[in-house]
């Protein structure tokens, strides 16, 4: 049975093709996420016998037939979907998957970096590629005994952010600060990138890193083979946390962690908590990294949150914006983006 196949890559904004695509994904209790651009499937005639998806230079919605199990077809579906991504020139590929199948991902020239216990491992095509950027990180070590952290979005820079970083960097004998890549916010990597290097540039003892595949983010953790919210928070945190703590935080020297509160959203506000738990915790053979929580500054007695600065923007009420944004992010703004950001 299905002895001859033909390989077929689909966009998925074809819905006709699509709806094939999800039927046969539901049987076997998957989803497609929102981000998956494409998909490489093969059909025995009229049936769809394997199907796997590309979300950037993730792989995902990977699935064969159970009477194709165990043979070498995964392993030609797999290589279908490589060369589609390398054709895109995507050559660094990840993919989560179950514990369960890391065996079958390993035979296709995948590597495992981490996992959330029986949840959820991560894999990357490249046996060393943590170990290179490690490496690549160590050129920016720091002497001293307190070496601090901040992990910032920043969707856009605020006075709440610069406080932070000002903060971190006066109590540490240098400051490491790592953009999220993520795309897909308000303002692009882009212009945070250049917002947080504007408004930071008065620091002496700062090092700002350019984002990394490394720092996952949240936008391009799995949901189509976790349907539970919790559980994909849970399994967000430990990957997250067990990467920073396990090999960047080493190559850096890093000893500390600054975070803001986080009064208003629930996610943050537990991934917050859970960080307290991944990166102390003495199951971890990792050097221990302490937790520094600072209160958010307030204007009017409310949090000054990226999430207000994005309302005022929308509803075109510019004059606000002093009391929430560095000069710097409002010099920014008035050139580059706050256009773009009313008009959608």
């Amino acid at each position: 049975m299905f002895d001859t196949y033909l390989f077929t890559r689909i966009s998925t904004k074809n819905e006709i093709m699509m709806k094939g695509i999800r039927v046969f994904l539901e049987n076997k209790n998957l989803s497609i996420d929102n981000n998956v651009e494409f998909f490489v499937v093969a059909y025995s005639e009229e049936c769809i016998i394997g199907c796997g998806g590309i979300a950037n230079n993730i792989l995902k919605s990977i699935a064969i037939v159970t009477e194709r199990q165990g043979s070498g077809f995964f392993l030609k579906l797999m290589s279908e979907l490589t060369n589609l991504a390398y054709e895109m020139g995507r050559y660094h590929l990840f993919l989560f998957t179950k514990p369960s199948n890391v065996k079958y991902f390993r035979q296709a020239g995948f590597f495992q970096i981490a996992n959330a216990g029986e949840k959820l491992s991560l894999l990357e095509n490249t046996k060393n590629g943590l170990e290179k950027y490690c490496n690549k990180l160590k050129q920016w070590k720091i002497s001293g005994d307190k070496i601090g952290s901040i992990v910032l979005n920043a969707n856009p820079f605020t006075l709440g952010h610069q406080f932070l970083v000002e903060k971190a960097a006066n109590e540490c004998d240098g400051l490491h600060l790592f953009v999220v890549q993520e795309e897909g916010n308000e303002f692009s990597y882009h212009d945070r990138f250049e917002m947080i290097k504007l408004g930071t540039q008065h620091i002496p003892n700062l090092i700002l890193h350019p984002g990394s595949e490394y720092i996952i983010s949240r936008a391009t953790f799995p949901t189509y083979f976790i349907k539970d919210k919790g559980i994909i928070d849970y399994c967000h945190t430990a990957v997250d946390l067990q990467i920073f703590r396990n090999h960047i935080a080493p190559a850096l020297g890093i000893t500390h962690r600054y975070i803001g509160t986080e009064p208003q959203c629930i996610v943050t506000h537990n991934y917050n908590q859970q960080m307290q738990q991944w990166l102390t915790s003495p199951l971890l053979e990792s050097p221990k990294i302490e937790v520094i929580e600072v209160a958010r500054i307030t204007i009017n007695n409310n949090p000054i949150s990226a999430s207000i600065v994005r309302a005022l923007l929308l509803r075109g009420e510019t004059d606000n914006l002093i009391n929430y944004l560095p000069q710097t992010t409002i010099e920014y703004l008035n050139h580059h983006t706050v256009r773009e950001l009313v008009a959608t």
